[in-house]
């Protein structure tokens, strides 16, 4: 098993208007990739012109988070849009943050879906085509972070589109290697020292144990690349950021940027 190239990413620029954390310069400080909201589920103009030139400065690759369009749930909630409109909307937000990265200097590399439409189109076939179609008819060079065996996962494979495996540092597993819903117990990991040690184990494995005790696969044996994601409102996300590198770093793991497939 060959080592893939490893990429820290965080959820990030989170906010709108007054509300939201104003510094994540000490977070951005210790990834390689900013998944930053484009306005659907959080993030306004200001916000995509800070932390876009925040991560141009820190030489962080930037990743647009996509999302329903769903303020005032924080994109949680699953929203039954049509498969077409679902597209232009994701083309919109894409777009949106293309312009801010240009602004600092930089480009947009990756895409991610945030929240429920990361969960449900992991299984909903509709939502898991508007992504990937989204992301052929804005740039096919861009990668997709998303997780293993998904139906995202299968539909860029089948596009030519190239996904990246993203695993969990501060989630729990279902024994089907889904997240554990927010609603239960066991969906949030807090303590950074045994994120950090986890994450070295997914990294080598390739695998993580679900909250039933099961063994689940979360990258292909031969990944030559996998992203472990550390979400900024996760109590203590600097704090496991920190540890999560710095565990990663001592295993002989380079943290790298995300680029855009050749």
């Amino acid at each position: 098993m060959s080592a893939p190239s490893v990429h820290l990413d965080t959820d990030i620029g989170e906010g709108f208007g007054v509300w939201g954390n104003l510094d994540e310069a000490e977070l951005m400080g210790h990834v390689s990739a900013a998944n930053i909201a484009c306005g659907f589920h959080a993030g306004d103009p200001d916000i995509l012109r800070r932390t876009t030139s925040l991560a141009a400065e820190r030489g962080v690759s930037i990743g647009a988070q996509v999302s329903y369009r769903d303020l005032a749930g924080f994109g949680r909630r699953f929203i039954d849009v049509d498969e077409a409109t679902l597209v232009n909307e994701i083309v919109y937000q894409i777009g949106a943050l293309q312009a801010f990265a240009r602004i600092a200097g930089t480009e947009v590399t990756y895409v991610k879906a945030h929240g429920a439409l990361y969960n449900v189109a992991a299984d909903h076939v509709g939502h898991a085509a508007a992504i990937v179609e989204a992301v052929a008819i804005v740039d096919p060079a861009l990668r997709l972070l998303c997780q293993y065996r998904t139906e995202v996962w299968d539909r860029a494979v089948d596009r030519g589109i190239e996904p990246i495996a993203e695993v969990f540092v501060d989630r729990g597993y279902t024994s089907e290697g889904r997240l554990v819903s927010r609603k239960h117990p066991g969906a949030l990991l807090t303590d950074a020292e045994i994120a950090a040690r986890r994450a070295v184990s997914m990294v080598t494995q390739r695998e993580v144990t679900s909250i039933d005790g099961d063994r689940v696969t979360v990258a292909p044996p031969a990944a030559t690349a996998l992203a472990l994601c550390v979400h900024s409102d996760t109590p203590g996300a600097v704090t496991m950021a920190r540890a999560t590198e710095k565990a990663l770093l001592e295993n002989g793991f380079r943290l790298a940027p995300i680029g855009r497939s050749e």
